[in-house]
């Protein structure tokens, strides 16, 4: 699979050979919808909580006599069948919401993303990419004369004046390889690889 090889101004010098393992496949939706909702999943904090008829405050005195009033008989008002009674099986807060996905699913998927980004032109190779101080403007204007306005940068090691420089910008995420996710992928509209993190990528999902 040849990729483009961006140079500091963002124009595409050369091509780069990337490993047809990994940017070469066949897109596989179904495989890629999986890993993207398990990501989601797996990302899910269990914050919700609903009481049962146990934690409602109320009251256990008999709403009402047994007999004579023709309604149906009532204990108390935290039955779950009364308006503002306890839920019969409440949402709770450790609740698990994660999904299992293997290893080798895991890295078909991300290669899947990776194909068919290489396929849409959404996936570039630049030779590096670094800056010399912890300032966002400049490193705003590098990506806006790239013509990169939302962008996931790939870098073979995101030092602290890179991961200052970029953290503050909407559109803009920069990681390194082991924290690429199949969200990010999907989400930028360009996704940008330094030439030293296509080789961690091809160990990682070849």
């Amino acid at each position: 699979m040849q990729l483009e090889l961006l140079n500091e101004q963002g124009q595409a010098t050369s091509k780069f050979d990337a490993p047809e393992t990994v940017f070469g496949r066949q897109y596989n939706e179904d495989l890629v919808h999986q890993v993207v909702v398990a990501f989601q999943a797996n990302a899910r904090q269990g914050t919700r909580a609903q009481k049962d008829r146990e934690q409602v405050k109320h009251s256990t005195k008999k709403p009402f006599k047994q007999k004579g009033t023709g309604r149906a008989r009532a204990g108390m008002t935290s039955s779950p069948l009364w308006r503002g009674g306890g839920r019969i099986f409440p949402n709770m807060p450790d609740e698990n919401f994660g999904q299992k996905i293997n290893k080798k699913m895991y890295r078909a998927g991300m290669a899947s993303i990776f194909s068919q980004l290489a396929r849409e032109g959404r996936l570039a190779v630049v030779e590096s990419l670094s800056v010399d101080s912890p300032k966002t403007k400049p490193f705003a204007a590098r990506l806006k004369a790239m013509n990169l306005d939302s962008v996931l940068v790939i870098a073979d090691q995101v030092d602290e004046n890179l991961y200052l420089a970029s953290r503050n910008l909407a559109n803009v995420l920069v990681v390194e390889p082991r924290y690429a996710d199949p969200v990010s992928l999907v989400h930028y509209r360009k996704v940008l690889v330094t030439r030293a993190a296509m080789d961690k990528l091809k160990e990682m999902f070849a």
